[in-house]
């Protein structure tokens, strides 16, 4: 019995890891079953005839908020193509509200919950020509019970892709916007076949890693020895880790203070830093050790910091968000992540829907249009400030320069009023070139400072990377005599920047 196991990525470098947990526990079902993966920027026509040219009686189709739509045309046409090849579908997308999903109807199974162990059971029971209820509700595995999947990570995979592992699921927090919400307690994988696991693809070359569990640092003894494991390696590896933000005990102070520069990113969840807030969506965190654990990091560590906020939660008001901001830039992390509230599937936000006129997005990933506190307008302002905000600060590119964006004044402002005239003079979010972004900083900059505050610290950054051109506002700013006067050629590839999380 044919069985492909397909997804749509993000991206191309995102390996998908769900889909190999499926491969790997098919037990004598495995070498019938194909992984093929694919991206959301490939046609759906074209997938399906992929997906088809392999002759498949079962497909298998991973479904995700950032693929959801893309994933119901496909299924559309696999319906209409090919009827009686059986659809199975599964993901965090379709495990909740299935009564409500087009996909689900249309798909001949639809699994909930973790399907590592159910997906083999449901492909058994119609090799055998067994009937096979339209949902199946798949219980969390216990680790144990699990093949680990890291073998089934090819050499293309070590060599060019993030490769994603995990030493926990679950979480022990409620955070009502979160899908981990639903979780009834953390279980960890046994750490030496784990850390096994982890020594052979290090030894097939393997120098990334994207650690997905939600809460890493929750127990730190198997935080330290995982730590450990990637301290001790002869070679470089980058290793990144989701971690509660107010959790950082000396131990691990001591081995996070000895890794070297580029080894380590720590993503930490603030979301917000009004009390009131948090406590209004069920999150638990200590402020004042978060400002002493990000002062820590800052300060002692090389580690590279990706600090979450969220625009849009039940009750803050742009001032409540302002005041969080400014806190966490002073605090120095060197990104941050201004995200926009979303309406996960299954998550208990929505009981503020009524008491804030919390106004959601139809359409995946169904992100907040207004709220109570936050109309429309200055949903879309916020938007465009986080998306300004990755082009000019979370990219790098402008290190030097952007504090003088906020010289006189506090950085969500300062920020806030560039958001407004950088949106005033391009009318676009996206596509906008870096010799012209850097052009429009200058402009922005010079109408109220001098040009020669401005124009050395946004040549250095812009060259920093290697680039030999010069922007034209900057010529002045560039010395004849090393040969950096404008020539027009095209800059090089910017430099990769650490991996950010996706979602």
């Amino acid at each position: 019995m044919r069985i492909v196991l397909a997804t749509l990525n993000a991206r191309w470098i995102h390996a998908a890891f769900g889909l190999r947990y499926l491969h790997a526990n098919l037990g004598e079902l495995r070498d019938d079953a194909q992984i093929l993966e694919f991206t959301n920027s490939e046609r759906p026509i074209d997938i399906a005839e992929a997906i088809l040219a392999e002759n498949p009686r079962v497909i298998g189709l991973g479904v995700y908020v950032w693929n959801a739509t893309e994933s119901l045309e496909l299924v559309r046409m696999l319906r209409a193509i090919a009827p009686d090849v059986v659809i199975v579908i599964g993901g965090p997308e379709v495990s909740h509200e299935v009564d409500q999903q087009e996909i689900c109807a249309l798909a001949d199974h639809v699994v909930t919950g973790e399907a590592d162990l159910v997906f083999a059971d449901v492909c058994r029971r119609l090799r055998d020509g067994e009937a096979v209820e339209h949902r199946i509700a798949a219980s969390p595995p216990a680790p144990g019970d699990l093949t680990l999947p890291y073998g089934l990570y090819d050499d293309e995979d070590v060599e060019h892709r993030v490769l994603y592992v995990e030493a926990s699921r679950g979480c022990p927090f409620r955070c009502e916007f979160c899908l981990s919400s639903l979780d009834r307690g953390v279980r960890a994988f046994d750490l030496d076949p784990f850390l096994g696991e982890l020594e052979q693809l290090y030894a097939r070359g393997a120098r990334t890693f994207k650690f997905v569990d939600r809460t890493f640092n929750l127990k730190i003894d198997n935080t330290s020895r995982i730590l450990e494991f990637f301290l001790s390696r002869d070679e470089p590896v980058f290793a990144h880790f989701e971690m509660i933000p107010d959790r950082f005990p000396d131990e691990l102070r001591h081995i996070v203070r000895q890794f070297e520069p580029g080894r380590l990113q720590f993503e930490v969840g603030i979301q917000t830093f009004n009390p009131e807030v948090a406590r209004r969506i069920s999150r638990r965190q200590d402020y004042e050790r978060i400002v002493d654990n990000l002062a820590f990091l800052r300060d002692e560590t090389n580690v590279h910091v990706h600090a979450d906020l969220i625009v849009g939660l039940p009750g803050e008001s742009v001032s409540s968000f302002a005041d969080g901001f400014d806190q966490l830039v002073t605090l120095g992390p060197q990104e941050i992540q201004v995200g926009i509230l979303k309406r996960l599937r299954g998550t208990p936000i929505v009981r503020h829907d009524e008491a804030f006129s919390m106004v959601w997005s139809q359409s995946a990933p169904y992100e907040l249009l207004q709220n109570a506190d936050l109309d429309f307008a200055t949903m879309q302002h916020l938007r465009r400030f986080s998306r300004f905000w990755d082009l000019v600060a979370n990219s790098g590119n402008f290190a030097e320069t952007l504090p003088l964006l906020w010289h006189d004044t506090t950085p969500f402002a300062g920020f806030d009023a560039f958001t407004r005239w950088l949106w005033g003079q391009t009318g676009a979010t996206s596509k906008i070139a870096l010799r012209r972004l850097v052009a429009l900083v200058f402009e922005h900059l010079t109408a109220t400072l001098p040009p020669e505050v401005v124009g050395p610290p946004l040549l250095r950054d812009y060259q920093r990377p290697g680039r030999p051109d010069v922007p034209p506002p900057l010529h002045p700013f560039a010395a004849d005599a090393q040969g950096q006067a404008a020539t027009g050629e095209a800059a090089p590839p910017r430099q990769a920047r650490h991996l950010a999380a996706d979602a």
